[in-house]
């Protein structure tokens, strides 16, 4: 079984996870497997797991199976950032969903669904940490079943998810820490920091755990 595993951005959180899983498809399970950082370096073969990708991936016809894990029980919760967006609303149980890509974006069949358990304490390095060891809990229920997989069609309405901006990270001076703290917990700390503007100067909040 040929599998490729696809990240379009270098940078991105999930590279360290994405290469775990590479490591454990070639040690372990002994399959022709390989990490790729670009869309034009993928070639035919079985199963093209699509992670964190910034592109949307157009070759759909090389691989079998071309796979795609988000965080909602889909068709509800489509688009951006759903993990963040949920843990705002106040949620510590977090569905993952593993799916068919297709040309309608978050829109293929589903393989598989499991859980994050969050007990809120977590900040944005544990909550990404249990992201990606859900997303490689689910690569791997798949292709222990491969080839004998039947994805289940989407049911219900659709709901989305808009994407979040710096914007986002704002803290309300009006409100307390404690009802903010979910907002704490998902800001990074260097890329997107929550921060609060008083007299006319924006400040920023960095979170650590003590």
């Amino acid at each position: 079984m040929k599998v490729q595993i696809l990240v379009d951005n270098p940078k991105s959180w999930i590279v360290p996870y994405a290469r775990k899983l590479e490591k454990i498809l070639v040690n372990k399970l002994h399959l022709d497997a390989c990490f790729l950082d670009k869309h034009e370096e993928v070639t035919k073969g079985d199963v093209l797991v699509l992670l964190s990708c910034e592109k949307i991936f157009k070759r759909l016809d090389l691989n079998r199976h071309n796979l795609v894990v988000h965080e909602s029980y889909l068709p509800k919760g489509k688009g951006w950032s759903p993990l963040t967006w949920q843990i705002l609303e106040g949620e510590n149980e977090i569905p993952v969903t593993l799916f068919e890509a297709a040309s309608s974006v978050d829109s293929g069949d589903i393989y598989e669904q499991e859980k994050i358990i969050l007990n809120g304490t977590e900040l944005l390095t544990e909550i990404k940490h249990k992201q990606g060891m859900s997303t490689i809990s689910l690569i791997l229920k798949f292709l222990s079943k491969y080839p004998n997989v039947e994805g289940m069609p989407q049911k219900g309405n659709s709901t989305y998810f808009r994407k979040r901006t710096q914007d986002d990270s704002e803290m309300d001076l009006n409100k307390t820490l404690g009802e903010q703290f979910n907002l704490l917990r998902v800001c990074d700390n260097e890329r997107y920091p929550a921060f609060f503007i008083k007299n006319g100067v924006k400040y920023f909040l960095k979170i650590y755990k003590g």
